[in-house]
């Protein structure tokens, strides 16, 4: 569905994960949600209907309806329940679930320290440094949920929360930072 490797959505789990999977249903544009519910679900037509005509921000329901149909599909229900309880946590509750997608860095260069710009590249979030400068000076880069402001931070191990460190691209994306 994208146009290219970056934006692509994988069946495989490995490629993206089903919580990426589920994610990439639950923003669709809202004058998508219709067709596509009729298109990659199994739901019944008068559900389809029923959820096609919500408007404003109950059209949010629909979206998570087809998110959690979609991924049930392809990964089955209890991933699609995973999935969809890890975005409400993470959205509704500001917590870092653990079905985000999550990157190991080894405990040793966690306690050295990586570079703030460098690990946003290493989690995917940007593609470049320089990508992570422009998101830093527009507010869109986020460390354990508080905005970056300095481009020339370091990040150690002092700064693992619960186990993880949660890195965010404006508030839809997020990727947790694990030692390992």
């Amino acid at each position: 569905m994208g146009k290219t490797a970056a934006g692509a959505v994988w069946l495989n789990a490995d490629m993206v994960s089903p919580y990426q999977y589920w994610q990439f249903w639950r923003n669709t544009e809202d004058g998508d949600v219709t067709r596509f519910l009729k298109l990659f679900t199994e739901l019944p037509l008068t559900e389809i209907a029923r959820l096609g005509a919500l408007g404003g921000a109950e059209i949010n329901e629909a979206k998570k309806v087809l998110a959690s149909a979609a991924t049930a599909l392809l990964h089955g229900e209890a991933a699609a329940a995973e999935a969809a309880e890890a975005a409400r946590r993470t959205f509704d509750d500001g917590e870092s679930a653990d079905a985000l997608p999550t990157i190991l860095v080894p405990a040793a260069e966690l306690a050295a320290g990586i570079g703030l710009l460098g690990l946003f590249v290493r989690a995917g979030l940007v593609a470049s440094n320089g990508e992570a400068r422009r998101q830093i000076k527009g507010g869109g880069l986020r460390l354990n949920d508080a905005a970056v402001t300095d481009e020339r931070a370091t990040v150690f191990d002092v700064d693992l929360v619960a186990g993880a460190i949660k890195l965010s691209l404006g508030r839809k994306k997020h990727v947790l930072v694990k030692a390992g």
